[in-house]
Formats: C-alpha cells, structure tokens, sequence
C-alpha cells in the first residue's frame, strides 16, 4: 500500500481545518426535506455538501490560483463556507460554481436514495445495520473503490452514484451503532482502509439491549465494550438480547428489548438516542472528509477536482459529420477549438473535459475523450473530409455517443450537412439531452443547390430535419442553418457558449406578426447578444429608454452587428440599462429569435416525492415529473452573493412559472417557499398532480426580486417534460422472477423488496448481472411495450416486454444482462428502458437509463 493508504494517525490538515471551522451538526436523515419531520436535524445531504466543501477549500489553500493572490485560512474563520464564497475568493468574483454545486447535488442525492430505493433501503450492509459490520465495511470500501474507477474511466455520474451511496453507508455508522456510546472521540482508524480489520464486535450470543418502553432510550445499551448495531424492520430478524435500529419507521422496536439506539435525528419520535445526535453527526462529517481527502489522494488533485466539477468552466463537445462535403464545416470547427484552447489556456474557463464523436454513413464513431487540450487538437487535427456517403447520416447516433461521455450541464455541437438516417433515436435522444441536462446546437451547412460530394439516391422530404428541431428544442439548444461561406463566423457562437451564457426568457417566446418579443435585462446580466435568423425584411431592437437599433450592420447606439445571410448577430454594449427590452421581427415564414447573456445568477433544480414510509421521510428524487404525481420542485440558485453592492440584502425570488413548450402558454405559478438559511439558495414548490395532469414538455421561469426591489427573471437551460409512467431499472444482487402489482394508490417506489443475495454490485466480465425493472402509472390505464438497448451491444434479455397498468397499479420485471468475456475491465455500460403507449402515439415515450460499471473479477485494493 502507498503511504497515501494508511489510516492516519493523528488528524489530517483538512481535519485539522474542519476542527476550526465546525459549528453545531446534527444527523442522519436523507435531505433537506427531512427537516419538515424533524427540525434541527441536519441531514446526508448537510454532511455531504459539508464535507466536500472543506476539502475543496483546503484544496485551494494548497493551490493558489494563478495569477491571483493566494487564500487565507483566516478570511474562512467563523463563516459558514459556501461554494459560491469559495470559487469568487478562488477563480474571481462572479465565477459561476453551478457545475460543482450540480455534482454535489448528484452525489447528495444519490446518497439520499438508499433510504428509498427498494434494492437498497432494507439492505443491512448498506447502513451498517444488524450487527453485519463486517459486511458492512466490505460493501463501503468497494463503494470507494467502485468511485475510483468510475473517475478514471471518466464516467463522473456513475462516480458520484457510487460516491454517495459509500457515504451514506459511513455517515450511517456513526448513527446505527455504539461507536459514540462507547466514549469515540475520533472516526473509527479502519472503516475506510481495507487491509485493517474491525475488532472487539459482538457476537450472536452476546446480550447489547435491555427492554425501554420509551421513545427516549438514554440507558438501554448493556455495559459492555464490544461494537454492535442495532436491527430494524422484519427483513432480518433481531435475535433476543440484541438492539433494535428504532424509532417510529422500525417495526422490529417493539419486539423485545424494545427501543432503539439510532442518533439519526434530533427527535426523540425517530430516534431514541437523540441526545447523542450531535456527536454522532460531528464523528460522521470528519469522516465524510476522510473520504474524500482519500479519494483526492487516489485521483490527485486533477482527477479529484473534475469528479466533484470543482472549475467554473464548461466542457468541449463536438460531433462531427466527415463525409467528403464537410471541409468547411470541419475546418471551422477545428478553428473554433484553437480559438477556444489558446485563448483560456491556464485560466478558469480553459474547458476541463474534452468529446470529439465522428460520423458518416454508414458508421460513427469512436468517441474520443480527453483532459488534454494538446490531445485534443491533435485528435481534431487529424480529421478530414472524405469522399463518400449519401444523404443522411448516422447523426443521432454519434449523437448519443456524445452524451453518454459529455459531462452533464455541458454544451454539445453538432457540424453536418446531412439529415439524420436514425431519425427512430429521436426520442430517446431527447431524453437524454434532459437526463444529462446538456444543451445540443446543430450548425447546418444544408445547401439544396449543392450536390457536389453528397450523393442522394432519393428525392428528400423537406421536413427531414426535424429530429433536428426535436432535440434541440427538449435539449434548450437550436438549430442553425447557415452555409459554406459564413460557417466560420457562425461558428463563433460556440465560443459563447462555452463561456457559459444563460438564455433569457422572451415574452411571447416565437415571433408573432406585428408583435414586438419582450425581454428583461437587470444589473446582473453582462454581454447580452441578440441572434436573429431567417428571411429577414427587418428587426429593430429598443431600450428601455426608447433608443432603437436597425438591422444595419456595423456600431450602432446599442451594440455591434454582423450579418452571416440570414443569420444576424447583435452584441450589446455594456453596461446595460435594466429594464424591458423590445425586439421586433418581420420576415418570412417563422425567424429564430435568441437573446443570451452571461451572469453568475442562476438556478439548478431537480423534482422528488415526499416519502413518509420507509427507514426515515425525506424526498425521493426524480429526473422528471411523473404524471398524477404530487411532486415537490426543489430549486437551488447560484450566484447569490454576485451582488451589485456587496451591501446590498441577498437577491430573493418569489415564485416560479410554468411554460407549455414551444408556444409559451402559462401553465401554472406556484409560489416558493425557503429551505434553511437564506444563503444556502434552497427552495421549494409543491406541483399538484392537477399543474402536471398531460405529458408534454415545460418549461421553468424563476421570478423574484434583487436586494434593491429589482426585477430578475431566470429561465431553466433546457424544458422539463411530464412523463406518463414511473420507469426505473436497477442493478439487483437478486430479483423475483414474476410479475407483481400494487394498488390502488400505492406510493411509488415502495412495493415488495427484492431479496438481498448474490454476487455484489459490479458486473464482470463472462457473468450475466439480474438487474430489476419498475413501472407504475398514476394517471390512468396504460398499455405499454417495453424495449431495452445496451451501449456497448451486450446481450440483454428480459421478462416483461409488455404490460398493462391501471391507475395507481404498478409492475415488477427483471432482465439479465450477459457481460462476454472480451468486455474491458474497468469500463461503462449503459442500459436503456424504453416504454411505449401501445394505443397512443401521440403520448410521448418514457426512458431509464442506468450506468454499470465492469470490473475484473478481483477489483484490485482502490
């Protein structure tokens, strides 16, 4: 083992650091929707964020920035640290750390949702419930182990899945056993170091509890120095003498020796050491920072900082048609690149990750991915246009690629000439845009005059562009025509976007004859471009001041303008006069309006179920809202201390909007209510089932107010959609093999617990993995079939390709996944679930995605 493995022996700088920094913790329930059950309580998600935020400091206090002057430990000292704190007093002020604050988001959640997923929530091992220490220990350090490969194989979402499954199971030690009781001042020298074994546990016949009638259990444990746990629910049966988990979920508490020993909360109701709450949950955050100043030692600082996104800069992701046509298109983008890596070279916003997918006909591919940006270049240098290949192309396939390697929050563009022949992936390409919440542009040099280079066999349909139009609409992104002469300029808008720009909502959002669009500009917002593309015959845009610019180009009393064709861009002068702008629009058929901006005032969300059954309450999380759902938006803004005057009260919004896509019709406003301290940013809306009652894609306005009663108006990157069904599929160590329902009204993601038994939660090569399907509708009757695809094409079969639900009804399946003995070590699967309304086609399809990891059948000591 390197020295880097050893348990330490005295506290670490970052402990050392926390000691000075800590104030009153409390623990465990999962997330911040806890605290309506028990306030005061703060929960997984506070000990997460917590602990990544101060190894993340002590990582900038080891590395100063360059070009800036380095931190101080002092200047952190009695504050509460916060990510945008950190990244203004780190990269500058204004530097945006939604990307960080997204990825602790994954890895929050991802910890939250062992309490609620049925592979996971009854699992004793995965909480170090039942005296299975042992176990328990193995299944965390595997998890650690699980996250370092993941990082290195540069999928960052399965690592943080993994992440926040093994800190869950090390935050739940400190609260499900007798550590604190037995008088532990420090976190337990070898949970985390797999070549030390866990000593002096109790045995089978050893005596821990005695008998409590109360809710309040301060004197049940047995005097004795051994390591127990205590046992909850019927899923394993408690063995006489033993503790019990407790507490008003725990039906094994009243078994005797009744109560409990858990110090998950600071309510007496949910847990009867309560009183122990706060050392149990200060012991559970200096090793949550344990393990990750562990897994900064394993990946290095590099590796470390892009599992948690610790940059303010954005990802590079091209997808490139090669056929012999596309010389221009290529060059552009190969300029548009270098511009990118030499002008951010060494600085914040040099991009961290780097995605380059080729296609022509009939193949695309391979992906290329790399941290390197002389790599990189190298890699794009050495693409060319080469002859052959009719129209259309394999777009959305290299497509897919992209995103299944692209980072999420990332920008995606997309060079082709060529209309997709794989236009049946639309749909699911769609989804995934969402599911990784990346924004897809395509820039198409399209021509109908020019033949040269791209043979056609057919007479083409005009509207076979409109996968195009599909994804990029679900993705936030656009599409833009444009041709060979002007694609270099038009290009430049990639260069925008990379430096992270938010679009601003336009009032209606399309053009409407003889209608000027409405939009807001507030003392937040810097270089604001207007684009504007189609059979133009004029625009004008005016200030809130009444000054107006024409489409002539050149300097005008607003900004700058430049003509491509009919593509128009508009660089507004800074600063900018808040207020309500105006844009008016005449031309032919349907022009594309587009006004973009960049700020450090934005917003993250994410949709959830309340769940009050199960080992604690909390909220469920959800990629998308479900049809006859009641499900909770939470929003989390970014940006908050990016203020005009740093005097000046915190920016504060009020309500959010919901937006039918793409016509804008008002859906709904529902206010917003806040979730803990104001500068935590957190929010919260309840979405009544009645808001969400059609599928269809929405999008999310966020309305508020600046420290000064100014209006802001912020709208989500990419629309959400309501999905008819409830669809999920998991990685199982064993699943039923028969279909099961439950209803009427049964809350999603409850139902029969698989059993719990068989090979542990990694695939290996020349196995074949059972891995469980869910599906539930809450809206009506549905008549669905179900398809599966894997990336790479493994063998993937399954038991349920068709099933019909009635409202609130819901289903069990599984499916085997068969990994060849050729598959790599230390490599991604995906696995996609598709269902499909077998009498509706206009109801939209409903996708799960699950990430798998391959390892060898000996994982090597992480």
């Amino acid at each position: 083992m390197r020295p880097t493995d050893e348990p330490p022996s005295h506290l670490g700088p970052s402990l050392l650091l926390l000691l000075q920094l800590l104030g009153p913790a409390a623990a465990f329930f999962p997330n911040i929707w806890s605290l309506l059950a028990a306030p005061g309580s703060i929960t997984h998600q506070d000990l997460t964020e917590e602990a990544a935020l101060n190894v993340t400091l002590q990582l900038f206090l080891e590395q100063p920035p360059p070009g800036r002057p380095p931190l101080r430990l002092e200047d952190f000292l009695g504050r509460t640290l916060l990510a945008d704190n950190l990244f203004a007093a780190y990269f500058g002020p204004g530097s945006p750390s939604r990307r960080f604050r997204a990825a602790l988001g994954e890895v929050s959640r991802a910890n939250a949702a062992q309490d609620f997923l049925p592979t996971s929530r009854n699992d004793p091992d995965l909480h170090f419930d039942a005296e299975r220490l042992g176990q328990g220990r193995a299944r965390l350090v595997g998890a650690l182990g699980e996250t370092v490969v993941a990082a290195r194989a540069l999928d960052h979402s399965l690592a943080r899945q993994r992440l926040g499954a093994a800190l869950h199971a090390l935050q739940d030690f400190y609260s499900h056993s007798n550590w604190v009781e037995l008088g532990k001042q420090q976190p337990h020298p070898h949970l985390l170091w797999p070549r030390q074994g866990l000593r002096n546990l109790a045995q089978v016949g050893d005596p821990t509890c005695s008998d409590c009638d109360e809710w309040s259990c301060p004197g049940n444990l047995l005097g004795f120095t051994l390591l127990t746990s205590g046992y909850f629910g019927t899923h394993t049966s408690k063995p006489p003498g033993k503790c019990s988990h407790g507490g008003h979920f725990d039906q094994s508490s009243s078994q005797p020796p009744r109560g409990g020993i858990n110090k998950d909360s600071t309510s007496p109701g949910f847990s009867p050491h309560h009183m122990l709450h706060l050392q149990a949950a200060n012991l559970a955050l200096l090793a949550s920072i344990q393990a990750f100043s562990l897994l900064r030692s394993r990946l290095g600082d590099r590796g470390f900082s892009r599992l948690l996104d610790i940059t303010p800069a954005s990802s590079l992701s091209f997808v490139l048609d090669t056929t012999g046509s596309m010389g221009e298109e290529i060059n552009a983008a190969k300029i548009q690149a270098r511009h990118i890596v030499e002008q951010r070279r060494g600085g914040p916003m040099e991009p961290t990750h780097y995605v380059l997918v080729p296609f022509h006909d009939p193949g695309f591919g391979p992906v290329f991915t790399t941290s390197d940006p002389d790599s990189f270049w190298q890699q794009l240098n050495e693409i060319h246009a080469l002859g052959g290949g009719d129209e259309p192309e394999m777009c959305l396939s290299a497509l897919e690629l992209a995103l299944l390697h692209t980072p999420p929050l990332s920008d995606i563009f997309v060079f082709t000439d060529a209309s997709p022949k794989d236009a049946f992936l639309t749909n699911r390409v769609e989804s995934l845009t969402q599911e990784r919440r990346c924004r897809v542009t395509f820039l198409l040099t399209e021509d109908p005059s020019r033949v040269q280079g791209r043979p056609r066999r057919e007479v083409l349909s005009p509207l076979r562009f409109e996968p195009y139009e599909a994804v990029a609409l679900a993705s936030g992104g656009e599409v833009i025509f444009t041709k060979d002469q002007y694609i270099q300029d038009v290009a430049a808008i990639v260069g925008d976007s990379v430096a992270d720009l938010v679009t601003l909502p336009l009032e209606p959002p399309v053009v409407v004859p003889e209608r000027p669009l409405v939009f807001s500009v507030d003392g937040l917002l810097q270089r604001v471009t207007v684009r504007i593309h189609g059979e133009l015959s004029s625009f004008w845009i005016r200030n809130p001041a009444g000054v107006s610019q024409g489409q002539e180009e050149g300097e005008g009393p607003l900004g700058h303008t430049r003509r491509f064709g009919q593509f128009w861009m508009v660089r507004m002068n800074d600063p900018l006069q808040t207020g309500t702008w105006e844009i008016q629009v005449t031309a032919k058929g349907t022009p594309r309006v587009r006004v973009q901006a960049q700020t450090s005032l934005d917003f993250l969300f994410h949709f959830g179920i309340p769940m009050k059954d199960g080992p604690h309450p909390g909220l469920y999380p959800l990629t998308q809202p479900v049809a006859g759902l009641h499900s909770q938006l939470l929003v989390e803004v970014t940006g908050l201390g990016s203020r005009g005057n740093p005097g000046d009260p915190l920016p504060h919004f009020s309500h959010v909007v919901l937006r039918g896509v793409p016509h804008g019709a008002e859906l709904g406003r529902v206010p917003l209510e806040p979730m803990g301290p104001r500068e935590r940013g957190l929010l919260v809306a309840s979405l009544p089932p009645t808001l969400l009652s059609t599928a269809g894609p929405f999008s999310l306005e966020l309305i508020g107010q600046d420290g000064v009663g100014q209006g802001l108006h912020r709208v989500a990157p990419q629309p959400c959609a309501v999905v008819p069904v409830l669809l999920e599929v998991r990685c199982q160590r064993k699943v039923r093999l028969r279909l099961e329902r439950t209803g009427p009204a049964a809350p999603p993601l409850t139902g029969p617990p698989p059993q719990l038994s068989g090979p542990p939660g990694f695939l290996a090569p020349g196995t074949e993995a059972p891995l469980s399907l869910r599906i539930a509708s809450f809206s009506g009757p549905q008549d669905l079939d179900l398809r599966t695809s894997v990336n790479p094409s493994f063998a993937l079969t399954s038991n349920l390709s068709r099933v019909r639900l009635e409202q609130n009804e819901s289903a069990w399946g599984c499916l085997w996944l068969k990994v060849p003995d050729t598959a790599a070590s230390d490599s991604v699967v995906m696995v996609t679930v598709t269902a499909m309304n077998r009498e509706a086609s206009t109801v939209p399809s409903t996708h799960a995605f699950l990430r798998l990891l391959v390892r060898g059948p000996t994982p090597q000591c992480y």
